[in-house]
């Protein structure tokens, strides 16, 4: 199970929840922005083409523009995410190192 859940919004900002099962995976992708993921239950892992970051509770993250990542719930994740409301998402498989 895999849900994202608006929160509240501004002129600007955006807040949502994540909430994730464990392995549930949300969908790889990069953004046109930064954004900042707050990690408030359970742990979740967020990958991108060469590293990763595994986030416990109370774990802030910001996740950078332009790089593509993919985050992965553990069990009962749930995660505040912050944004601009302006942000776009391009959506896709990780790319290939060795292209």
């Amino acid at each position: 199970m895999r849900r994202l859940t608006p929160l509240d919004e501004g002129s600007v900002m955006a807040a949502k929840r994540m909430e994730g099962t464990s392995g549930t995976a949300f969908p790889g992708h990069t953004a046109t922005d930064e954004s900042v993921l707050v990690v408030t239950e359970g742990r979740c892992t967020i990958e991108f083409a060469e590293t990763r970051h595994d986030l416990a509770p109370g774990d802030a993250f910001v996740v950078p523009s332009g790089e593509w990542h993919k985050v992965t719930g553990g069990p009962d994740f749930k995660a505040v995410h912050v944004m601009p409301k302006a942000i776009r998402f391009d959506f896709f498989e990780r790319p290939d190192p060795d292209i």
